[in-house]
C-alpha cells in the first residue's frame, strides 16, 4: 500500500498512533494539559491566570487538584469574550498573547447562524496537530479489511476553500480547508487533487468547472469534503461526460470522508450517483482543531483524539447551564473526560495549541462509549428548538427527516426550521429542500409522527403548546442559491438547520419568490 509505505518512510511511528488506545483517557488528557500549559508559559494569558501554579499542582499534587485549580483560575470563554479580552491583540500582530510567537493564519468561521465573521487563530503547532491526526485517520484505514491494496495508490480529491488566502499585511485569513490544503506535506503532493493551481481558485463555480474538465485524467479513490458540495460536483461531472454514475469516471472510487454536518440527509442523493456503495467515514475537524474521527468500520461514532494538542471539558447540556436561546450560564458546571456519562449530551470546551483556553466551540456531543472515547455530534448549543419545552435537537431533526424521506422514497439533502408564534402559542415552520415530487401535507405528517417517537418532550408539547407544524417544499437549489447570496458557497460552509427570528425573516423573504 503505497501511501502507508510513504508515511512510514517519513518517520511516522505506529506506536505513537496506537498509544492512545493503551492509556487511560483521563491520564492522556492530564498529560496534554501539562504540555499545553508548559508551552504557553511566558504568554500574557499565562501570566494573567497563573499557569505556573497549575503546573506546580500537576507536577507535585495528587488526584484532581490540578483540574480544580485550572477550573477555578481560568474563566470559561465564548468567542466574543476571548476575542474582546485577548484575540483582538493576536489579530493586530502582537506576539505571545495566548500562545508563543505571532499568529500568522486565521480561519474565518461564522458557524451556521452567527452573522459576524469569527477569526480563529491557527498556529504552526495547530497545523502540525491537524496533520498528525489526518495521518492517524489514514492509518486507521487498515481496520477496513475489505479495502484493496491498490486503493492506496490512487488520488485523494479534497474539495475545500481556496488556498489563495487574503493577506492584510499582518496575517493571512481564509477557510480552514484552504489553509490546510496550502500546508500539505511534500510527500502528499503526488496523491493530492485537484492540485495547487486549481486549489488556489477563489471563484467556486470556476473551481468546479476546472475540476470537471480534469476529472477524466485522474484516478480518484478517495474524496473529502462537505456533502452538499461533493454531491453538486459529482452531478456536474456525470452530466458533463454524459455517463450514468461517478464510477464511470472514477472506477476505483471507494472512500468518502465527510464532516461538519450529518450525512444522513444526503445518503439517498449519493446512492443515485454511484454504481456501487462507498465506504463513508466521518470526521470532526472544526476550525478550533481536529477533534475526532471514525476509527472503525460499521460504526456511526467517532473516537476523540486525546493526545494531540487539545484538552477537553464537558458542560452538561441542560437548563442549569444553558438558557432557552442557547446562552451559556456565567459559571457552568464543567466535567473532565472521566466524569462524563454515556447517553448524555455535553457542550464542548477546548483548550488548544492555538491559544484557545476553556473555549466554548458551540457543538453538542453525546458519548456512545466512554471506554473508547467514542462520540456523536448531536447539534449546536444555539441550534435546537425549545419554544415551549420540546427540546428538539439537530440530531432529532436529522433522524426525523431521514425517516420521513425513507417512508416517501425521496431525497431531502437540505432543510431548515424555525419556531414561530401561533396565536398565543407556538408552531414550527420547516423549509424542506428536495427535487422529488412530494405532497407537503403527507411529508409534514410523516415528519411530525417520527419526531414524536424520537423525542418525548416534543410529543408532549404537540398536545399542549406546540399547536402546529408547517412545511414548505422548495427545490434544493434554492438553498444553495441562498448560500451564494450570503457569500458562503463551497468550502466548509453549511446551510443552518435552525434559524432564529431575524435570520428566518430574511430567509422567508428570499424563499417566498420560489414558492
Amino acid at each position: 500500500m503505497a501511501i502507508l509505505g510513504t508515511l512510514l518512510k517519513n518517520g511516522i511511528k505506529l506506536s505513537k498512533v496506537i498509544e492512545q488506545e493503551r492509556t487511560n483517557p483521563f491520564e492522556l488528557q492530564r498529560r496534554e494539559l501539562k504540555k499545553l500549559l508548559t508551552k504557553a508559559l511566558g504568554t500574557e494569558f499565562s501570566k494573567a491566570y497563573g499557569f505556573e501554579g497549575i503546573l506546580n499542582e500537576l507536577e507535585h499534587g495528587k488526584g484532581r487538584g490540578f483540574y480544580e485549580k485550572y477550573r477555578r483560575q481560568i474563566p470559561v470563554y465564548t468567542y466574543n469574550d476571548i476575542y474582546r479580552d485577548w484575540w483582538h491583540r493576536t489579530l493586530q500582530g502582537e506576539r505571545n498573547v495566548c500562545w508563543p510567537g505571532r499568529v500568522t493564519y486565521f480561519a474565518l468561521s461564522s458557524g451556521t447562524s452567527e452573522a459576524s465573521t469569527k477569526h480563529i487563530p491557527i498556529t504552526r503547532s495547530m497545523m502540525k496537530a491537524i496533520q498528525r491526526t489526518s495521518i492517524r485517520q489514514i492509518l486507521s484505514l487498515s481496520n477496513y479489511k475489505n479495502l484493496p491494496g491498490k486503493l492506496f495508490e490512487t488520488g485523494i480529491l479534497m474539495l475545500g476553500g481556496s488556498t489563495h488566502l487574503n493577506y492584510n499585511g499582518t496575517y493571512f485569513e481564509g477557510d480552514l480547508s484552504g489553509i490546510s490544503a496550502g500546508q500539505i506535506p511534500f510527500w502528499f503532493q503526488h496523491f493530492y487533487k485537484p492540485g495547487r493551481k486549481i486549489a488556489k481558485m477563489k471563484d467556486w463555480n470556476s473551481k468546479l468547472d476546472e475540476i470537471t474538465e480534469k476529472a477524466h485524467l485522474w484516478d480518484i479513490g478517495f474524496i473529502v469534503g462537505v456533502p452538499a458540495w461533493i454531491q453538486i460536483l459529482m452531478e456536474k461531472i456525470i452530466d458533463h461526460y454524459k455517463v450514468n454514475t461517478i464510477h464511470d469516471i472514477w472506477p476505483n472510487l471507494m472512500v468518502y470522508t465527510h464532516g461538519g454536518v450529518s450525512f444522513d440527509p444526503y445518503r439517498k442523493g449519493f446512492e443515485k450517483l454511484v454504481a456501487r456503495p462507498l465506504v463513508y467515514i466521518e470526521t470532526y475537524l472544526a476550525s478550533e482543531g481536529f477533534i475526532a474521527y471514525q476509527a472503525l468500520p460499521n460504526r456511526r461514532s467517532m473516537r476523540m483524539v486525546l493526545n494531540n494538542g487539545l484538552f477537553y471539558e464537558f458542560i452538561p447540556f441542560n437548563e442549569q447551564n444553558f438558557g432557552a436561546d442557547g446562552e451559556m450560564a456565567k459559571s457552568p458546571q464543567t466535567l473532565t473526560i472521566d466524569e462524563v456519562e454515556e447517553g448524555k449530551e455535553y457542550a464542548l470546551l477546548l483548550s488548544t495549541c492555538s491559544g484557545a483556553w476553556r473555549y466554548l466551540i458551540g457543538d453538542v456531543i453525546r458519548f456512545v462509549s466512554k471506554a473508547e472515547s467514542e462520540i456523536v455530534i448531536t447539534g449546536r448549543t444555539r441550534h435546537f428548538l425549545s419554544l415551549c419545552g420540546e427540546h428538539l435537537s439537530v440530531d432529532n431533526m436529522n433522524k426525523g427527516i431521514q425517516l420521513a424521506a425513507d417512508d416517501l422514497n425521496i431525497s431531502i439533502p437540505e432543510f431548515t426550521v424555525a419556531g414561530i408564534p401561533h396565536g398565543t402559542l407556538f408552531a414550527h415552520h420547516w423549509y424542506i429542500g428536495t427535487d422529488d415530487q412530494v405532497d407537503k401535507n403527507l411529508l409534514r405528517d410523516k415528519l411530525d409522527a417520527h419526531l414524536q417517537v424520537l423525542n418525548d418532550d416534543y410529543r408532549v408539547e404537540r398536545s399542549a403548546a406546540l399547536k402546529e407544524v408547517e412545511v414548505t417544499v422548495l427545490p434544493a437549489e434554492v438553498f444553495y442559491q441562498w448560500m451564494r447570496k450570503k457569500g458562503k458557497e463551497g468550502g466548509q460552509n453549511k446551510f443552518p438547520r435552525v434559524m432564529k427570528k431575524s435570520q428566518f425573516e430574511e430567509w422567508e423573504a428570499y424563499a417566498g419568490q420560489y414558492r
